[in-house]
């Protein structure tokens, strides 16, 4: 019996002794291990740049609400100055995902201006 068949189920019955349940606790100190994560951040003000710019340095990505501003705030103007000073130290990326989000990659991470 291939590696496929196993999956797909192809071939023979299961019982419920081929399967083995799995617990999350089990799992938890592997997500201590993790290089890279993903943060959600809301912009506020330009107080809260402060984490994001922290969080892009430590090579993670951040994902920003700013639904507070509208992108002809002076506010936001000011946030996205300081984020491009960031990505363009750590040779990372900076979009605008809609008029509600931004994000921010680390280094050598590029966001694809296409959609798949």
């Amino acid at each position: 019996m291939g590696i496929m068949s196993k999956i797909l189920g192809g071939g023979g019955s299961r019982s419920v002794d081929d399967y083995v349940e799995l617990d999350a606790d089990d799992f938890a100190d592997a997500h201590a291990e993790t290089g890279t994560q993903v943060h959600f951040a809301e912009i506020g003000d330009q107080s809260d740049v402060i984490p994001i710019k922290d969080a892009v340095y430590d090579g993670d990505f951040v994902i920003a609400d700013i639904t507070r501003h509208s992108t002809s705030d002076r506010t936001i103007e000011h946030v996205y100055d300081e984020l491009r000073q960031v990505v363009e130290e750590v040779d990372g990326d900076i979009v605008q995902k809609g008029d509600d989000q931004i994000i921010v990659t680390p280094t050598g991470v590029k966001v694809s201006r296409q959609k798949l």
